[in-house]
């Protein structure tokens, strides 16, 4: 089973599938791969009967996403959970060493 990273044409998101999957989102998307919480937001919107079809609920989605992704806060505030996630990774390699460390000396 062949696995392949995709980006969510909406928000962004990157993540690892199969072709299988990849397909059959790109089948009910118009062709565009969209990761599941923008896939289930322009369903949404349908089912609520917002919008009349799948390329107009999916063309407003897309339209939403942009507008939030070129949000200066929204692109602060992404980068700081960044900087966060790789200080905690780094806290908890830390952390880790530092615990092996004083089993060592026998504390």
């Amino acid at each position: 089973m062949e696995v392949e990273s995709v980006k969510c044409e909406c928000c962004g998101l990157q993540e690892d599938c199969t072709d299988d999957y990849i397909g059959s989102v790109k089948a009910e998307f118009a062709g565009k791969w969209l990761c599941g919480l923008c896939a289930e937001a322009v369903r949404d919107e349908l089912g609520r009967g917002k919008r009349k079809s799948h390329d107009e609920a999916l063309k407003a989605h897309i339209s939403f996403c942009r507008r939030c992704n070129s949000n200066p806060a929204v692109q602060v505030a992404d980068g700081m959970r960044q900087m966060l996630r790789r200080r905690s990774g780094d806290l908890s390699k830390m952390e880790s060493s530092s615990t092996s460390s004083t089993r060592k000396r026998g504390c």
